[in-house]
């Protein structure tokens, strides 16, 4: 995947309604946790079978009226940097204003995808206005609209056709590694200090990197890809502060990787970004090691540590079983710990387990704590297996599979996690019917 999708336009034109479409076409799929936002400015669509990241960048602009033009041709030339595919929303009710003359300007000169989306076309007749958006100069238009959904599905079929065939990684069996986090939390000092070079420039202003190119780590007997996302950019400087620069970044080194180490900041604790990504690396289904940075700078008493770690858990839950580590990348405190533990996560997600020992033990733990009936019905579980895929998947085999709810759910997870070693690896399971 990779293939980012990025939605831009002026306000009021139906962004987020058109983004909270595509991105819950997937509800069978997405699960919204507790204490998760609906705000969500990043999302996965499905469509065809195929699964590409949108990001809506006006969920970003809270500047306000007078700076609007100038945040817009931020992310406007964001999404030309980052974007596959550019969605260029515009508003058939208000016609063409001078502000989407000005994004369709921009649009024009880049040789990216941009397809333009003219919105609230509910009826016929607003079918023959949309007709006038093609003054703006770009050649593909969808009349849509994103409230009902109609249109939607030849703008998501156009979208697909775009994508680029996701290329196989070379399988060489190498661990990657990324490491992600906020702007100024410490990535580009983390990595030289990995690197024992200063490969990064490294200031107090929060920036991104030019291209994620894989480096390859051979040190302390360990031997691995590390993705970098951390850096300066030289592009343009329009991205300083677009805390969504780093959330388009994060998409596609977490994408790349095996395991992802979500660097936070201590002396700001876990925020609400943060938890996002944690969410999206988790959605991914990758390895996670969650490193607390800069605890150099936190005055401690004997429990400092601890009531820090809970603080984290209690914003991550339902998912705790994994590493988290305090380190200070700048006085090389814990840095080796943090890839030992990453290295065992890689291990965990690889792990299989023999069908024979799977059964034995959790079709006990099964027995000890049966599924609760349903409207008088009882619900067996006959058999579990692990589904041949990439990371920890499982199947538990029964008479009503659509009975089963969360807790249970959670109950087994938990079995799985005790029994069998999956610590800072995220385990799916399925039912299915016997």
């Amino acid at each position: 995947m990779g293939n980012i999708v990025a939605i831009v336009g002026r306000p009021n034109v139906g962004k987020s309604t058109l983004f909270n479409r595509l991105t819950e076409s997937r509800q069978a799929i997405v699960d919204e946790y507790a204490g998760v936002t609906r705000d969500r400015l990043y999302g996965y669509c499905t469509w065809n079978g195929i699964t590409f990241p949108v990001v809506d960048t006006g969920g970003y602009v809270t500047k306000p009226e007078d700076v609007f033009e100038d945040e817009i041709r931020k992310q406007v030339l964001l999404a030309i940097d980052e974007a596959e595919v550019i969605l260029f929303v515009t508003d058939v009710e208000s016609g063409i204003t001078d502000l989407d003359e000005a994004v369709a300007e921009m649009l024009r000169k880049t040789d990216k995808k941009v397809l333009l989306v003219v919105n609230k076309v509910d009826n016929n007749e607003r079918i023959f206005d949309a007709q006038e958006f093609y003054r703006l100069g770009i050649d593909e238009l969808f009349p849509i609209s994103s409230i009902n959904g109609s249109g939607t599905g030849d703008l998501l079929d156009r979208v697909v056709s775009l994508l680029p065939e996701a290329s196989e990684e070379p399988e060489d069996e190498l661990p990657t590694f990324a490491v992600v986090g906020r702007p100024n939390a410490g990535k580009s000092t983390l990595i030289n200090t990995l690197l024992g070079e200063e490969r990064q420039i490294v200031t107090p202003v929060s920036g991104t990197t030019r291209d994620m190119v894989p480096i390859t780590y051979k040190k302390f007997g360990h031997h691995f890809r590390l993705i970098d996302t951390a850096g300066i950019r030289k592009k343009n400087k329009v991205t300083e502060d677009l805390e969504f620069y780093s959330v388009m970044r994060a998409i596609r080194a977490i994408e790349r990787s095996d395991v992802v180490f979500l660097m936070i900041d201590a002396t700001r604790g876990m925020e609400a970004q943060d938890v996002n990504i944690f969410r999206l690396i988790q959605k991914n289904r990758k390895g996670i090691v969650l490193v607390v940075n800069k605890w150099d700078l936190i005055e401690k008493d004997t429990h400092t540590m601890e009531r820090f770690r809970e603080r984290i858990i209690e914003k991550i839950m339902p998912f705790q079983d994994l590493p988290i580590l305090f380190i200070s990348a700048k006085e090389q405190q814990r840095v080796l710990k943090m890839l030992e533990a990453g290295m065992k996560v890689y291990e965990n997600r690889k792990k299989r387990i023999p069908t024979s020992r799977l059964n034995e033990v959790m079709l006990q733990a099964i027995e000890e704590f049966p599924p609760p009936s349903v409207k008088g019905k009882y619900i067996r579980i006959k058999y579990v297996t692990q589904l041949p895929v990439k990371t920890p998947a499982f199947a538990f085999f029964c008479n009503l599979p659509q009975y089963i709810k969360e807790p249970y759910k959670r109950y087994l997870e938990n079995r799985l996690r005790e029994h069998f070693d999956f610590h800072g690896v995220p385990i799916e399971i399925h039912f299915r019917k016997k």
